[in-house]
C-alpha cells in the first residue's frame, strides 16, 4: 500500500537497492523502491543481447575493491568469478597496453627498459610543475609531452566534450602510470564480477517481503502521493530535485551501439580506447570478463555527446561551485524533511561500483542515527550496517 511506506527510495540502482535491502533487513522498515526506468540495477544493468550474449547495457562495470568487508556483504547475493580486466589503446595503428605500464613504453618509445631506467626516462620527458591545477598540467607532469598527446589529449577531447586544461586534475588523476608489465585495468586487491551479473545481484537484494518496486514509474509522481514515516532517498540528479532552481548542472551522456558478431571473440582483450581514430572512444566486448561461454560476440562501440541520459558529472571548478549552492539546499531539506542525497548524479560526483556501494552503506548509516524507528525513539546505531 502507498500509505504504508516507512522509507521511500528514488532509484533501483546500487544506491537504491543496498539502502532498501539494509533498512528492511536490519530495521524491518517497509520500503518502497521508484524506478523510472523498466529495470533494476541503474547504469550497473546487464541484460541479455538478442543473439544470447550478456552484454552491459551502459558501458562497462568493472568491480573492484580492496574491501573485504564490502566483498562479504555482497557475497550474500552473488557469487564470483575473476575479472579479466586488461584495456589497450590504438595509437598510430597499434594497440598499447593502458595504462601506462613498462611494456607500453618501451613500445612506443622503441626501447629495451626496467623500473629504474623508466624513471629516469619519464624524469627526462615530464614537464615541471610541482603543483597541477587541471588534468592537462597533471599529465604533463607525470608523463611529459609525447604521451600526453597520444593517449591523453584527444581522448579527453572526445570523453568530455572539454580541453584537458578546463577539467580537475582528478579526472586523468585517476589512471595510474606502472613502472612493471603488470597490463591490469586497475590495482585493487579484488577484481572480480558477479557470476550472474550484476542485475540478478541487485534483484536478489530487493527480495525481501518489506520491500516493493515500483518501475517505469515517475519519483516525483509517487512523491506527491506518499508520505514515508522515515525518510526518502534520492539518487536522481540533484538539480533536477530542486527544479533547477539554480541553473542546470552539466552532465555527459553517451551513445551505445552493440554490433552481435558470429565469431567466438572480435578483440584480444575487454576494452580498446580510441583517442584519435574514430567519433567513438571505446569498444568493449564484455564477454571477455562476464565468464560466458557462448560461439558469438557482441561489441560495444561508446560515442560521449551531450544531451541525453546524465552518464557523468563534468568536474570543472565552476560546475563544483553550483553544486555546492545545490549541496546546501539538500542540507536543507535533509534537516527539514529527511531527505537523504546518496549517489554519483545526486552528489555531482565520479564514483566507481565499490564506491558508490559504500556512500550508500554510510547513507544507511546516517538514516538509522537521525530518523526514529518509533515515535518518539530513534534508531540505534550500535549494529554496523554490514552486519
Amino acid at each position: 500500500m502507498l500509505d504504508d511506506v516507512d522509507l521511500l527510495v528514488c532509484g533501483a540502482g546500487p544506491v537504491g537497492c543496498v539502502v532498501a535491502e539494509r533498512a528492511a533487513h536490519l530495521l524491518g522498515w517497509r520500503v518502497l523502491v521508484v524506478e523510472r526506468r523498466p529495470h533494476l540495477a541503474g547504469n550497473c544493468h546487464d541484460s541479455t543481447h538478442a543473439s544470447g550474449v550478456r552484454i552491459h547495457n551502459y558501458g562497462p562495470h568493472y568491480f573492484r575493491t580492496n574491501d573485504e568487508k564490502l566483498l562479504r556483504y555482497l557475497s550474500r547475493f552473488t557469487d564470483w568469478i575473476p575479472g579479466n580486466y586488461v584495456v589497450k589503446s590504438s595509437v598510430g595503428g597499434k594497440l598499447y597496453p593502458f595504462p601506462i605500464n613498462l611494456t607500453t613504453l618501451e613500445q612506443f618509445f622503441g626501447l629495451k627498459l626496467d623500473a629504474d631506467s623508466a624513471e629516469r626516462l619519464l624524469h627526462e620527458k615530464r614537464v615541471p610543475i610541482d603543483n597541477p591545477r587541471n588534468s592537462e598540467e597533471f599529465v604533463l607532469s607525470k608523463v611529459g609531452r609525447e604521451l600526453y598527446e597520444s593517449f591523453y589529449l584527444n581522448y579527453t577531447l572526445k570523453q568530455w566534450g572539454r580541453h584537458p586544461r578546463e577539467l580537475a586534475a582528478s579526472v586523468c588523476g585517476r589512471v595510474p602510470v606502472r613502472l612493471n608489465s603488470d597490463e591490469r585495468y586497475v590495482d585493487h586487491r579484488f577484481q572480480v564480477m558477479p557470476r550472474d551479473g550484476f542485475t540478478a545481484l541487485f534483484a536478489r537484494m530487493l527480495r525481501h517481503r518489506k520491500i516493493r518496486v515500483l518501475l517505469d514509474t515517475d519519483f516525483r509522481e509517487v512523491q506527491r502521493l506518499v508520505q514515508p514515516r522515515r525518510a526518502t532517498v534520492y539518487s536522481g540528479p540533484i538539480d533536477a530535485y530542486f527544479d533547477h532552481c539554480f541553473g542546470r548542472l552539466p552532465y555527459r551522456s553517451l551513445r551505445f551501439d552493440f554490433t552481435p558478431l558470429e565469431v567466438e571473440y572480435q578483440q584480444p582483450c575487454v576494452q580498446i580506447n580510441y583517442p584519435s581514430e574514430h567519433s567513438w572512444t571505446r569498444s568493449v566486448e564484455i564477454k571477455h570478463v562476464t565468464g560466458q561461454r557462448h560461439p558469438h560476440t557482441v561489441v560495444c562501440r561508446e560515442t560521449p555527446q551531450d544531451g541525453g541520459e546524465p552518464y557523468y558529472p563534468v568536474p570543472a571548478p565552476a560546475h563544483q561551485q553550483l553544486y555546492e549552492r545545490y549541496r546546501e539546499r539538500a542540507e536543507q531539506a535533509t534537516r527539514r524533511e529527511r531527505v537523504y542525497f546518496c549517489g554519483r548524479l545526486a552528489q555531482y560526483r565520479y564514483f566507481n561500483t565499490d564506491e558508490v556501494i559504500l556512500e550508500a552503506l554510510q547513507c544507511f548509516e546516517r538514516i538509522r542515527r537521525e530518523c526514529p524507528t518509533s515515535a518518539g525513539r530513534r534508531a540505534s546505531s550500535r549494529r554496523p550496517a554490514l552486519t
